[in-house]
């Protein structure tokens, strides 16, 4: 109970401190009503409450034999969906969202299970529908990325 709300309060303190980083934020430019530092405001607040009540519960986080068991191969998927998701960042600028997408939809779809050939066509259905959404009705621009030439 000690460690859990020991990590709780460490965490809290991360959060605090990315949200005095956040709030002068002011962007050139903004396509969003709120501006752009509302998202991270908001998403840090939440997980400060969420922590605030980790810190303050009057009992500790049982597990039941219901949930997942933290061995060898569930912490080797957790730490092969952290590589995919800092290869989709890395790749998001010079591949462009649909590309970089795939690139890294494919490999985590087949990581919890996922067939090839239904997975190929779902996730690339979904990236080009994702940009879609985003880019022409949200009106929030995606990077194209290597398919820039498509763009009319």
């Amino acid at each position: 109970m000690l460690l859990q709300r020991f990590f709780a309060s460490a965490l809290l303190i991360v959060c605090a401190g990315l949200a005095a980083m956040a709030w002068p934020y002011q962007a050139a430019f903004s396509y969003e009503p709120v501006g752009p530092r509302a998202f991270p405001l908001l998403m840090l607040a939440l997980m400060g409450v969420g922590l605030i009540y980790m810190i303050f519960r009057p009992s500790p986080v049982v597990h039941s034999e219901d949930d997942p068991q933290l061995d060898r191969q569930t912490l080797t998927k957790i730490g092969l969906c952290v590589v995919l998701l800092l290869v989709f960042a890395g790749t998001f600028e010079p591949l462009g969202f649909i590309l970089s997408s795939i690139l890294v939809g494919i490999p985590m779809a087949r990581l919890y299970g996922g067939r090839w050939l239904p997975s190929i066509v779902i996730i690339s259905l979904m990236s080009v529908g994702l940009y879609l959404l985003f880019d022409k009705a949200m009106d929030v621009p995606l990077p194209l990325g290597l398919l820039d030439v498509l763009e009319n």
